[in-house]
């Protein structure tokens, strides 16, 4: 059985859907969700769903033989970013090689980088009058939002639509999408 760590900073919406989709597979399960953020609600949802938690600083993302163990003493298989904030550390994106995803609340090349996250991303779609807005599901490297495009969805954005429409509108492409692909980069590394 495939065995996926999620890193999460937030509310978790995405991790509780990873791993509700993933609760009773026999091909995968989900088996570890790690915060940055010692107050994120994904905390909570992870212990109601009986998955294992662990909360961590930047001085133990960034150290080598800390990040690792705790991964390896879990035997992850594959590790997913739902709502991770953090650049993700190169001594992890070298162990786990194509072995490491997120996904991004927009139409990448576009409202990606830095500081465009959640609300922000959605906030510039609006202001700058997108008809159409989606999701991006892609491989994580050393720069935020450039790692390989694995699969994109999108949804029409009208002209009445406020920021938190377009919100729901991602929402409801991320609760379709991301745990299918999932499924779909595990089967195909066998």
């Amino acid at each position: 059985m495939k065995r996926i760590a999620i890193f999460a900073s937030g509310s978790g919406s995405n991790a509780e859907n990873i791993i509700k989709y993933f609760q009773g597979n026999k091909f995968a399960e989900v088996v570890l969700v790690l915060s940055n953020n010692p107050v994120a609600f994904v905390l909570n949802r992870a212990l109601e769903l009986n998955v294992k938690t662990i909360i961590f600083d930047k001085d133990q993302l960034n150290d080598p033989v800390w990040a690792l163990d705790n991964l390896l003493s879990y035997k992850v298989d594959l590790i997913v970013l739902a709502g991770f904030l953090w650049r993700f550390p190169l001594h992890l994106l070298n162990v786990f090689q194509n072995k490491v995803l997120n996904i991004h609340p927009a139409l990448l090349p576009k409202y990606g980088g830095k500081g465009m996250y959640g609300i922000h991303v959605h906030k510039a779609v609006v202001a700058n009058k997108e008809t159409e807005s989606g999701i991006t599901i892609h491989y994580v490297n050393e720069h935020y939002d450039e790692g390989a495009i694995i699969f994109q969805a999108k949804c029409s954005i009208l002209q009445s639509d406020t920021f938190n429409d377009v919100a729901t509108k991602i929402r409801q492409l991320e609760s379709r999408h991301f745990p299918e692909v999932i499924q779909n980069i595990l089967s195909e590394n066998g």
